[in-house]
């Protein structure tokens, strides 16, 4: 399969259910690696309740912390930061669309 024939993942996810969100995202991650909110905490180093804010959409992410939890969770920090970038163009009320695209560094 051609790689131009690639569909991004947040646009699958964006035509299933709506607008990709950071807070979706981590959900849909967290679940998948069968973690609970307190054991998704103390593996990323941060409280129960800030997972919990972070997936209620009360706790904006920065990038930094997206890609630490993308790594974390053991998934690439592509479409995590994407939906991060995403939420805070939102939260501006600026209509834009972010795409994140991986490049190897040299």
């Amino acid at each position: 399969m051609n790689t131009e024939d690639l569909v991004p993942l947040g646009d699958v996810l964006t035509r299933l259910d709506g607008p990709l969100t950071f807070a979706r995202f981590l959900i849909g991650e967290r679940e998948r690696a069968g973690m609970t909110q307190s054991a998704a905490g103390k593996k990323l180093g941060i409280s129960r309740q800030m997972v919990c804010d972070i997936e209620k959409g009360r706790q904006p992410v920065s990038v930094e912390l997206a890609a630490k939890i993308a790594k974390t969770l053991k998934v690439s920090p592509t479409v995590a930061i994407e939906a991060c970038l995403q939420d805070q163009l939102r939260r501006a009320h600026m209509k834009y669309t972010v795409t994140v695209a991986a490049t190897k560094r040299a």
